[in-house]
């Protein structure tokens, strides 16, 4: 560890004191805490609303891995394979996750083209039961609208239990885009009028779409919809760890139905026991400013500039307006790596990755994408948010050199300097820090120690090769 001044004599005063103090130089890994259990349903901080909080009074910083399957099963048999669960939330353990998306799926049966899987493929157990009369566009029994399949609650339900149990949090999407808007998956849809008991046409202009299932335009749609919404939230709601989603890369038509059943879930929830946050994400055609301007509580911004956007190089510092859940899926669909985790979190951001789907979550190709390197990244950015007073720190481009750092002036910084052998300055107010630099390579806490600051401008220059992280307390 060696940190560089301007001036010869403090250069060497600070060199000899951080010497002393600082530790053998054996690595020390990085161990996951349980510092996740949910102690009350999650609410915007009023004072860092970069964040959410509970009844613990800090902040919740949310990340984590999500695959399609973890709700209703998809595969190429009928019935589809069992995905595991159990297997799923070990996995997120291991990295020290806490936060997953609970993908929806409204289709029974379906083709991808766009996909190397073999087609066709089937998913079950929908929200609706098949009970006829008459035989469903895929040769089964056709769906019943009016009434629902307990089996699918009763899922939803224990497995956010058992997300719980291991400090996870569980944002449940509500509906999927592309089961409206893909006509290979409208034709396995309970809102097709040839799939359904009831009537229901989900595509008024025959155009072999059901996109106006999520817009206001079909009311006998919206009144069943809305349904499924107060059914959903009477089987969740005394639980803490909920989040909810309207629906995953809808149209830009939609904006109004996200607007409108945002409002109504928050309506009927303000009925029951406890109120959880709503979010809204990105469309299939990105427009962003529809996501800050609705009346969600949290937000999953989309790439408008493909290969060259933001928030995939370079994201912007959070401006507190939402909570911002910055998913790889809205901005890669398969993308992002360990030094994009990094840059999300010290820009104020709650980074989530899109995994993989696989019919067994332990064949995911880590070696093909290098998601190994993000999802630790995103166990170690909850080690360190969990470790910080992440409460009181914000997105601060003007105290670093490197322009990525969470600060709170004169007590804590957290720096990220993404540049191989490259020393940066930091801006601190005088008086005594411990430190500790931090490899996110090789997963380990390299050295430790404390050290003055003289002077208000510090040079530093980590202590390994590659990107590093330099986290600075205030001594008391």
């Amino acid at each position: 560890m060696q940190a560089k001044f301007s001036s010869p004599m403090i250069f060497f005063s600070i060199t000899i004191l951080m010497s002393m103090a600082c530790s053998s130089g054996t690595s020390v890994e990085v161990v996951a805490g349980n510092e996740n259990t949910a102690s009350g349903t999650l609410r915007v901080s009023q004072s860092n609303p970069r964040y959410f909080t509970d009844g613990s009074g800090k902040a919740i910083y949310l990340t984590g891995s999500h695959t399609w399957a973890n709700l209703v099963d998809q595969g190429p048999t009928d019935p589809p394979p069992a995905f595991d669960y159990d297997g799923y939330l070990d996995f997120l353990k291991s990295y020290n996750h806490n936060f997953i998306r609970l993908w929806a799926w409204a289709t029974a049966k379906y083709e991808q083209t766009w996909k190397p899987e073999p087609n066709p493929k089937y998913a079950a157990p929908l929200p609706w039961p098949r009970t006829g009369p008459g035989t469903a566009l895929d040769g089964k029994p056709k769906f019943n609208l009016t009434q629902f399949n307990q089996e699918y609650f009763d899922r939803l339900r224990s497995r956010i239990i058992a997300a719980r149990d291991r400090g996870i949090y569980v944002s449940i999407m509500l509906f999927e885009g592309y089961d409206a808007s893909d006509p290979l998956l409208w034709s396995g849809n309970p809102f097709n009028i040839n799939n359904n008991v009831n009537g229901i046409n989900g595509d008024p202009n025959g155009d072999g779409v059901g996109i106006e299932t999520h817009t206001l335009s079909i009311p006998a749609v919206t009144d069943l919809q809305k349904a499924y919404i107060r059914k959903t939230i009477d089987t969740v709601n005394d639980l803490d760890n909920v989040l909810y989603e309207i629906v995953n890369e809808s149209s830009a038509q939609s904006k109004d139905w996200q607007y409108a059943l945002i409002n109504y879930i928050k309506q009927y929830e303000a009925t029951k026991p406890k109120q959880h946050p709503v979010g809204m994400t990105a469309y299939l055609t990105p427009k962003n400013m529809d996501l800050f301007n609705s009346p969600a509580d949290w937000v999953s911004p989309g790439w408008e500039i493909w290969g060259n956007d933001p928030y995939q190089i370079n994201p912007p510092a959070s401006d507190g307006s939402k909570v911002i859940i910055l998913d790889t899926d809205h901005l890669w669909g398969i993308g992002g790596d360990r030094v994009w985790v990094w840059k999300s979190f010290t820009r104020g951001y709650n980074p989530i990755y899109m995994d993989v789907p696989s019919l067994s979550i332990f064949d995911w190709f880590g070696t093909i994408w290098n998601l190994n390197d993000a999802r630790k990244a995103m166990g170690h950015t909850l080690t360190y948010a969990n470790k910080m007073n992440l409460i009181a720190m914000t997105p601060r481009n003007d105290l670093s050199s490197t322009a990525y750092c969470l600060g709170n002036p004169g007590k804590e910084y957290l720096i990220y300097q993404p540049e191989s052998n490259t020393s940066f300055s930091v801006n601190l107010k005088t008086g005594t820090y411990s430190f500790e630099w931090f490899n996110p390579g090789s997963g380990t806490i390299v050295s430790k120690g404390t050290f003055t600051a003289i002077t208000e401008k510090q040079s530093f220059t980590p202590p390994f090769t590659g990107d590093s992280v330099l986290y600075l307390i205030a001594s008391e």
